[in-house]
């Protein structure tokens, strides 16, 4: 279902041209109708490092903040806490530039193939840490095992 240009760095396309998804500004959504969206018109979306591979977090998105990070090549997710759509890095700076897309094999889950900007190492979680998921079981507890890169009190003023 993917169309990815190599040339392009995201999926958002430059004027004049089509997009990744080989559309003209956003005339044909219908890829959207492959998506089972659950109960709650919600589909959960992993983002992935592109270069380290890394998981760096876990999100929802709803057929609008997918549209809109097919537009944009930016990641906008849907914020259930706050019931509204969420640019990535709106308010840290940390935004994810979109290289690719993958559904799995039940069209229920995505996969974002991500840069994470805004710092190096990238920061992807409101923790200030490069991951979500930095927290390892260890002997019967949970530990934290990556380092807070930038303190959220600096990123969240």
């Amino acid at each position: 279902m993917l169309y990815e240009d190599p040339k392009l760095t995201s999926f958002a396309a430059p004027k004049g041209r089509v997009s990744a998804f080989g559309r003209p500004g956003g005339a044909d959504m219908n890829w959207l109708d492959s998506i089972r969206w659950d109960r709650d018109g919600l589909v959960p979306v992993i983002a992935q490092e592109r270069g380290s591979k890394d998981v760096l977090m876990f999100a929802w998105m709803n057929r609008d903040a997918l549209a809109a990070t097919a537009e944009r090549g930016q990641a906008v997710y849907w914020s259930r806490s706050r019931q509204r759509l969420w640019h990535k890095g709106e308010e840290s700076g940390h935004f994810q530039q979109v290289h690719g897309m993958r559904m799995d094999c039940d069209n229920d889950v995505l996969l974002l193939e991500v840069t994470q900007l805004g710092h190096e190492p990238g920061i992807a979680c409101h923790t200030g840490r490069h991951s979500c998921f930095f927290q390892r079981l260890e002997a019967g507890a949970w530990a934290a095992v990556e380092p807070v890169l930038r303190d959220p009190e600096q990123i969240y003023r």
